[in-house]
């Protein structure tokens, strides 16, 4: 189904997209919950190596004899940048883990859409004008009261989610250059390209896996996989700009696995930036929403 901006959709399709991807969020979020786990045992690269490699092996039962063909492209090298990018947020995500509070680490790495459209500005043309450029500024005032530096709270971890915002944006600005692929070519060079890069890493880190700990792993490549396909199915179903707002309730769900699984609450700062990048986010989005509502 192809949509025309400003389309409206019908009430009961629009509330499926956004259950949809309010599943999806709270998949990735217990997703996230789990290689916070793994990698307070596990090297973060071995960690990252099972995601990707569970993300393959799920897609390959799925898809069997069309696994190949899907990753045919006009465009490999633009595949392999997106790809690259998209291992190198979950890499650096990942690693954060081990050390900073999956609140925090989730808090920063939600600046990815304002990063996204002052990534489209720059790189792909796309106007934007000084409220949006306020936005986020301020976005990126909320981050930098999180990680709080030059103060001695201060852990250089807490720079890797927003090395991992940026590599987001830049993947998700690069999977717009490669929109003339269908998703599911996308997504399989992400799971080829991280499965294979991970591969070579991780016999460098290789800790044996206690049996205690496989269910945690497979987790892994379940969480991934079913997330990312009810994620797309939710932009299949509703307007994406009506399913926008409804990625920050990750925070929600991240402060309540950090509470409940490795009693961490978000300190007051923590907070407070979340809430300057939450507000920030939103305003750009919905100035993004008017500006296109006015494009005829």
């Amino acid at each position: 189904m192809k949509l025309q901006i400003g389309t409206r959709l019908p009430g009961d399709t629009q509330a499926a997209g956004i259950m949809l991807i309010l599943a999806a969020i709270l998949g990735f979020t217990m997703m996230d919950a789990t290689a916070k786990h793994l990698t307070q045992t596990y090297h973060p690269a071995q960690v990252v190596w099972a995601r990707f490699v569970g993300n393959l092996l799920i897609f390959a039962i799925i898809f069997r004899g069309a696994l190949f063909p899907l990753l045919r492209t006009r465009r490999p090298g633009l595949q392999f940048a997106r790809a690259l990018m998209q291992l190198g947020s979950v890499a650096l995500f990942f690693s954060s883990l081990q050390v900073i509070g999956l609140a925090e680490a989730t808090a920063i790495m939600d600046l990815n859409p304002v990063l996204i459209t002052l990534g489209a500005a720059l790189f792909l043309g796309e106007k934007i004008g000084p409220r949006r450029l306020a936005g986020i500024g301020a976005a990126l005032v909320g981050a930098l009261i999180i990680i709080r530096p030059g103060m001695g709270v201060f852990q250089p971890a807490a720079l890797l989610p927003l090395a991992g915002a940026f590599t987001y944006a830049t993947g998700a600005l690069l999977t717009r250059m490669a929109r003339a692929d269908s998703v599911a070519t996308s997504v399989m060079w992400s799971a080829v390209v991280g499965s294979l890069l991970t591969s070579l890493a991780v016999p460098f880190v290789w800790q044996p896996i206690a049996p205690s700990d496989l269910w945690a792993f497979a987790l892994l490549g379940v969480f991934g996989t079913l997330s990312q396909y009810l994620l797309v199915r939710a932009f299949a179903t509703a307007e994406a700009g009506v399913l926008a707002p409804f990625g920050y309730t990750g925070l929600v769900w991240a402060g309540l696995w950090g509470w409940l699984l490795f009693g961490q609450l978000p300190d007051v700062w923590t907070v407070a930036g979340a809430t300057i990048i939450v507000v920030a986010g939103l305003y750009v989005w919905s100035r993004e929403a008017r500006a296109a509502r006015k494009i005829p």
